[in-house]
């Protein structure tokens, strides 16, 4: 059967080019401002406050994981911070093995390993628009052991430590998305598939993206009547059931278009629309050139990778 997550985890190509383990002592602050990198921190021990930009704060406890697909403005700070000691507040120093946030002298009261997911594909835009604007996973026995095994390797110096480091984060992203609750997952594709009903629609549409679907036709794979299936999707997926098909047809497109092996006309029809002036005037609308260019910008792409 059709795994949308895998999928979509597929298409977005992840890869971990960074990591570093932070500590915090007594008092201490960070404020990132940056947005679109996809953020990641696991809690090795300890606990720290949260804020992302528009949400209500959160303290993280040891075992957490936290995936923000595409960064907001967010803050993390000491615990329940209240002393607000200004000369240490703001201090950070490089110690060995790890960043330290507060007190360059003081036991560490968290330890956190940190790092910004990339996601290789073109259409990272397009798909991370259909994931949780934030992710906190506690309490997941199986999560909970990635984060184990990611704890042993982040204090060990052993050889082919970073590329371990970044196999087991894929891993973890993967955990991750799937191990979210139906009620507790935030609003996104993770919500959608833990839905029954809609989970049955999802994989359909992944299943056959090219068939003429319509909401109603939607509707009856989840056997929900139009106005409910419309409102539920929209609801828990985050966008209207046509804008998510067309969304995950353009993500389609532009990996075939990337790969040269097929015309236009073949990927309309792979894609869903019965001719190539159709395909080309909603890639157009949605990516914003033109297939044609687009293809004709990945060959030379594909050449200049393969004389590197």
């Amino acid at each position: 059967m059709t795994d949308p997550l895998a999928e979509m985890v597929g298409v977005l190509a992840p890869g971990v080019p960074m990591s570093k383990v932070v500590s915090g002592s007594g008092s201490w602050r960070v404020d990132r401002l940056e947005q679109g990198n996809p953020f990641y921190c696991v809690v090795l021990e300890g606990s720290a406050d949260l804020w992302v930009q528009g949400r209500p704060p959160i303290t993280l406890q040891e075992g957490d994981f936290v995936l923000i697909p595409a960064a907001f403005a967010f803050t993390m700070s000491s615990a329940q911070d209240t002393d607000r000691n200004e000369e240490t507040r703001w201090t950070i120093t490089m110690l060995e093995g790890e960043t330290r946030h507060g007190d360059p002298h003081g036991t560490a009261d968290v330890r956190l390993l940190i790092g910004h997911f990339v996601f290789g594909s073109p259409d990272r835009n397009l798909l991370v628009s259909l994931l949780p604007q934030l992710l906190h996973i506690r309490g997941e026995q199986r999560l909970s052991m990635l984060v184990r095994l990611i704890t042993d390797e982040a204090r060990t110096d052993r050889p082919a430590r970073e590329m371990i480091l970044a196999r087991l984060l894929e891993v973890l992203l993967v955990e991750a998305l799937r191990s979210a609750a139906a009620e507790a997952a935030p609003q996104g594709i993770v919500r959608g598939l833990a839905d029954p009903r809609l989970a049955l629609a999802i994989r359909r549409l992944h299943q056959d993206p090219a068939r003429p679907w319509t909401v109603e036709q939607m509707a009856k794979e989840a056997a929900l009547s139009r106005s409910a299936f419309f409102n539920r999707f929209r609801q828990k997926v985050g966008v209207a059931p046509m804008d998510y098909l067309t969304s995950w047809r353009m993500a389609l497109a532009r990996n075939l278009l990337r790969s040269g092996q097929a015309g236009l006309q073949e990927i309309a029809e792979r894609v869903g629309y019965g001719s190539a002036s159709a395909f080309s005037t909603a890639f157009t609308r949605l990516v914003g050139v033109p297939p044609s260019r687009f293809a004709e910008q990945a060959a030379v792409n594909r050449l200049s990778a393969a004389a590197a």
